[in-house]
């Protein structure tokens, strides 16, 4: 039998979404959240442990390919109780959150506060010889303080366009390394500038976009109505 309602009582019954309460985690939707709100209040605690486990399984079922993943299901009971505002008294096979666990910040990361004399050759520069200071003395420190000088020269150049002497380069050597390695009186000759300076312009060209071709043009049409127009008879 159909039952005519009255219009004022439906308009009455509307919800706004201004007058509705704050969804803690909005991606689960607010029928979720009702689920969670009325499971809160079942005096029965096996009941609200069923309640729960359903709605996990609800919540799991959003993301099926996650759902028997050990990790993600204690992500779930972590999120039901965030949900209910942690009013919600079930056993959980996982540790409870509290609010203060939630509302606690991380420690602030500590950012390397490096401000090197010769910014052009990096804080890896520094980095590498003060490794080659631990080194024992032989032939693979010096193959390393010959890489780290090559190098050094190389940043030099892509900072300044112009040549540089080897002198130095052996002069910033030893400065950045606090006097432990002295080239200044070898007779150690360093990479040629002008293939150094050629090979950042290469660098420099693999990383700028490739241009684009200009699209030829198409003078067809006209050649077609000029042709058209020979043919003409007088």
């Amino acid at each position: 039998m159909y039952i005519k309602e009255n219009p004022h009582d439906i308009v009455h019954h509307l919800e706004y979404n201004a007058e509705r309460p704050h969804l803690i985690i909005p991606e689960y939707g607010r029928h979720l959240q009702k689920l969670i709100d009325q499971a809160t209040v079942i005096e029965d605690k096996n009941e609200r442990n069923k309640a729960a486990k359903y709605i996990i399984a609800v919540m799991g079922s959003l993301n099926p390919h996650l759902r028997d993943v050990p990790d993600f299901q204690h992500k779930l009971w972590d999120q039901i109780f965030i949900m209910s505002d942690f009013k919600l008294d079930v056993d959980s096979p996982y540790p409870v959150p509290s609010r203060e666990m939630l509302q606690q910040k991380p420690d602030r990361l500590k950012y390397p506060q490096n401000f090197p004399k010769y910014r052009f050759y990096g804080n890896n520069i520094k980095y590498m010889i003060d490794v080659a200071n631990k080194w024992e003395e032989g032939e693979l420190k010096s193959a390393l303080i010959k890489v780290i000088a090559n190098h050094m020269k190389k940043s030099y150049l892509s900072w300044n366009k112009d040549t540089v002497k080897d002198d130095v380069i052996f002069e910033h050597l030893y400065e950045l390394s606090n006097g432990r390695i002295n080239l200044k009186a070898s007779s150690e000759e360093l990479l040629n500038s002008t293939d150094l300076m050629r090979t950042n312009k290469k660098m420099s060209n693999k990383n700028q976009p490739l241009p684009q071709k200009a699209k030829p043009k198409n003078n067809n049409g006209k050649q077609n109505n000029q042709n058209k127009n020979n043919n003409r008879k007088p």
